[in-house]
C-alpha cells in the first residue's frame, strides 16, 4: 500500500470512525502523545539590575565579577572593587546593590522555531532580598548539550512584596523570584526526526497494555491491518506517509480517534500533611469490620485556700483539687462485604463519622490486614 492510497483510506474512514464514536471514549490525543513531540529545558545565568537597594550588594563575589564583565565588554574600565549602597553615593563607582545575580529557566516547546518567543522563570541566587521592579539583562540560555538556543531579557513580573520599618517586616509569597511572559527568544531550532523516519512512534502517558492495545486495534481498524503495531506497554510504532503535509494530516486524525482506554490500577492516595485522600473507582475491600474511636481524657485543676475561724489557732494553708474525667464516644462498628466498592467504602466510614484523619488510619489498618485490594500511596 502505497503512501498516497494510506492517507486517502485514511481519511475516509477516520470520518466515519469519528461520526460514531462512543461518548464514554477518549481522544488518542489525550492519552497518548507523539514522541518527537517533546520538550526541551534550558537554563541560564544573568543579571537583574534596577532594584532599589535590595540586590546582592558587594558581599557576593559573583555578582561583582558577572558585573565587571558586562561592563567590560560594553568598554567600560572598572579599578578596584565595586561599591555597596552605603558608601556608593561617596565613592561615585557603581551602587552592587541594585544588581541581584539569577538562575533563568525555561521549557523549549517542541517545534519551535528561530524568533518565536517562550516564557522564563527567574531566580535569584545571591543575598537579593527581592526582584521586583527589576529588569534582567539579555542573557543565553542553554541546552543539555551546552549550545544556546535561546536569549532572556525583559522587565521582571514579581508578584511577592517584602517590606520592613521600625523593626517589623512583612512578607507575602516569594519576592526573590518571578516570571517574564514572552521573555525569550528562540535562536535556534531543536533538530526533530517527525519527518525523516518511516513510523512515528506514540507514546501513552499512563503505561498500560491494555491501553496500548486498544490503541492499536482502533487505529488498524481505521487504516488497515499493520499500520500500528505495539512495541510495549507505553509505545506504539505507526507507518505513516513519507511526504510531509500528509504526515501532518495522518497525524491529526489519529489524535482524533476515540478509544476506551483500560481500567487503572486500583490506587488509593493519601496526603498525610492536608489529610487529603484520593480513592479511584475500582477499589475493592474484601470482607472486614472496623470501628475507630478515641478516648478523651480531661483533667482539672482547681486551687483553693483554708483559712482557720476567727480567733481561732491554725494556719492558712492552699488546697488544690483536681478533676479527672474519661469520655469514650460510642462509636458504631461497620462491616465491610466481601467486593464492596467505592461508593459503599465512603459511605460506611461517614456513617461513623470519620474525620480525614481516623479515614486515613482506617485505610492504614485495612492495607495491613490485607482487606485492601488496591495500592496505598502516601505522600
Amino acid at each position: 500500500m502505497n503512501a498516497l492510497t494510506l492517507f486517502s483510506r485514511a481519511a475516509v474512514m477516520a470520518v466515519a470512525l469519528l461520526a460514531t464514536a462512543q461518548a464514554s471514549a477518549d481522544r488518542v490525543k489525550d492519552i497518548a502523545s507523539v514522541a518527537s513531540v517533546r520538550s526541551n529545558q534550558l537554563i541560564g545565568y544573568g543579571l537583574v539590575v534596577g532594584l532599589q537597594g535590595t540586590g546582592d550588594g558587594s558581599d557576593v563575589s559573583f555578582t561583582t565579577q558577572s558585573m565587571k564583565a558586562l561592563l567590560s565588554q560594553m568598554g567600560v574600565s572598572l579599578n578596584g572593587p565595586l561599591s555597596d549602597f552605603e558608601s556608593a553615593a561617596n565613592s561615585g563607582k557603581i551602587d552592587i546593590a541594585n544588581v541581584a545575580a539569577v538562575m533563568i529557566t525555561a521549557e523549549l516547546p517542541g517545534f519551535a522555531k528561530p524568533g518565536q518567543k517562550i516564557d522564563i522563570n527567574v531566580s535569584a541566587i545571591g543575598k537579593a532580598k527581592s526582584l521586583r521592579g527589576g529588569s534582567l539583562l539579555m542573557s543565553p540560555l542553554r541546552g543539555a548539550d551546552g549550545e544556546i538556543y535561546a536569549l532572556a531579557q525583559g522587565a521582571m513580573a514579581t508578584t511577592g512584596l517584602d517590606t520592613n520599618a521600625a523593626g517589623s517586616s512583612v512578607t507575602i509569597g516569594v519576592p526573590t523570584a518571578g516570571r517574564i511572559p514572552n521573555g525569550a527568544q528562540v535562536e535556534r531550532a531543536v533538530d526533530n526526526p517527525f519527518g525523516k523516519s518511516d513510523s512515528v512512534v506514540l507514546n501513552v502517558r499512563d503505561s498500560d497494555f491494555t491501553t496500548t492495545n486498544a490503541i492499536v486495534e482502533v487505529i488498524n481498524e481505521t487504516f488497515g491491518q499493520g499500520v500500528a503495531k505495539a512495541l510495549d506497554a507505553t509505545s506504539i510504532t505507526v507507518r505513516a506517509p513519507a511526504d510531509t503535509g500528509q504526515r501532518v494530516a495522518f497525524v491529526s486524525m489519529i489524535e482524533n480517534l476515540n478509544v476506551i482506554p483500560g481500567e487503572t490500577a486500583a490506587k488509593v492516595v493519601v496526603n498525610a500533611r492536608t489529610g487529603t485522600v484520593v480513592i479511584s473507582r475500582n477499589v475493592k475491600v474484601t470482607a472486614a469490620a472496623v470501628t475507630h474511636g478515641t478516648i478523651s481524657v480531661s483533667i482539672s485543676a482547681t486551687n483553693e485556700v483554708s483559712q482557720p475561724a476567727a480567733l481561732g489557732t491554725g494556719q492558712t494553708t492552699p488546697v488544690q483539687n483536681a478533676a479527672v474525667g474519661v469520655d469514650e464516644p460510642n462509636k458504631p462498628m461497620f462491616l465491610f462485604k466481601p467486593g464492596v466498592d467505592l461508593r459503599e467504602v465512603v459511605d460506611a466510614v461517614n456513617q461513623v463519622g470519620a474525620t480525614p484523619s481516623a479515614l486515613i488510619a482506617i485505610l492504614e489498618a485495612l492495607k495491613s490486614s490485607g482487606s485492601l485490594r488496591a495500592e496505598l500511596v502516601i505522600i
